[in-house]
This record gives structure tokens, sequence and C-alpha cells, in this order.
């Protein structure tokens, strides 16, 4: 999808079940780790885009959390199917962003997908979830898969180095026949965050390199809000 006719292509938010055209106040323009080349762009988003994605997601939980925890768990292995047989895909997308071989690709896939089918169970609530670009799509699979299992939805912000992947997942939910506003996916970088902990969160989720989960934790700290580092 592009913004305008010039320039890569422009990879939109995910809100309430649909793809969300929006130019922010800017672009991050995406570029290949080994080239270099400039493969897509991301609008920078702040607290007007985070706010609308927050909503979708306190609007679903409800329903979301009377579904029933057998209900969750087949929306979670429809998805995971989905990814799998989807999985050369996703491994070309994460390898235009990420630095490795086919075979990392594939298997960073194949641990997305196994997160997916044996997720336990976590917290529930509406959550946001910030992501480095190292790992995008299993570190996704691997903190949201719980909280979707005990009722919770999620607003994910992946880096803007590496957003592909995530934002197809997304899209899967849908194929998947996802509630529209269970998983939605916001672009940017530190003003999304900011606008994260300004929104109407229960908590905000870091999975990533120290250094950066430092940073979030500041700004949620900032904002008076829960932050977790994944893993930790």
């Amino acid at each position: 999808m592009d913004f305008s006719p010039e320039g890569p292509m422009a990879i939109p938010l995910w809100v309430n079940g649909r793809a969300l055209l929006t130019g922010g106040a800017g672009f991050y323009v995406v570029t290949h780790p080994a080239s270099g080349e400039a493969i897509h762009r991301v609008p920078l988003c702040g607290a007007a885009e985070a706010a609308e994605a927050v909503a979708a997601a306190r609007t679903a939980q409800p329903l979301w959390a009377e579904m029933g925890m057998q209900a969750r768990r087949v929306c979670l292995a429809r998805l995971a199917d989905a990814l799998e047989s989807y999985a050369g895909h996703f491994a070309k997308l994460l390898g235009q962003e990420i630095a490795g071989d086919e075979a990392q690709m594939t298997a960073e896939v194949a641990a997305a997908v196994e997160a997916l089918r044996a997720a336990a169970v976590g917290e529930t609530g509406v959550f946001a979830l910030v992501l480095d670009a190292a790992r995008p799509l299993v570190a996704c699979a691997e903190v949201i898969a719980p909280a979707l299992m005990a009722g919770a939805t999620v607003v994910v912000k992946p880096s803007p180095q590496a957003p592909s992947a995530v934002y197809a997942l997304c899209e899967l939910s849908a194929r998947a026949d996802w509630p529209a506003g269970v998983l939605n996916l916001l672009q940017g970088d530190t003003a999304a965050v900011e606008g994260l902990c300004a929104a109407a969160i229960d908590c905000l989720v870091y999975a990533g390199n120290a250094e950066l989960g430092a940073k979030v934790g500041a700004l949620a700290a900032a904002a008076g809000k829960p932050c977790l580092m994944a893993g930790q």
C-alpha cells in the first residue's frame, strides 16, 4: 500500500480488524540489512493513533474474555495453522529486515508457530507490547499467546526496523476469523510508545535488548504505567 506515488511501499497500522492508513508525523524508511536498499516505509505514529488502537482493544476485550478459553485456543490454533501454511512467505519477510540466513528465518517462523500452539495461560486485561528488531515474529508470538489465552487483548508496536512479519500476522488473524480489535498493531518509534503509555492500557510489556528496554521502562514509569520485561 502506497501513501504517495513515490517511495517504497508503506506498511499501515492494523486496528479493529483492518488496515488503517495514516501518515502520522512522517515515515521511517525500512532498509535491507545487507544491501541497504529501501524496501518499506512505516508511519511514525503518536498519541492519536495509539489511543485509537488501544480503544479498539479495550472495546474487544470483554467479548474476547467471554468466549471462553477453549474458543480462544481454537483461534490461536487457526492462526498457528495459517502461519505454518505461509511459512516461506514469512521467512522471506523476516529476511528482508533482519540479519540472518534462510535457515534462521525459517526457524523463527517455526518457533512462532509452536508458541501459538503451546500457549500457557497468562494475565488478562488490555496491554501493549513493544518489540525490538532482533526476533520480531517469535518474540511477538511468545508474549501475546499466553495473554490472549487468558482473555487479554493486545496492541503490538514492532520496531520500525522490522515491521512486516508482525503486520502480516495481524492480517492472518482476520483470515482466521478472529474478532476485530483483539490483535492490533501500531507503527512508530518513541512517540508511539509515549502514546501507548498515555492511553488506557493496563500494562506495557517490552521484549528485546536491555538497553532499549530501559528506555521503554522509563517512558512507562513517567506515565505511571506498569512495565514488564519479557523473559525477565
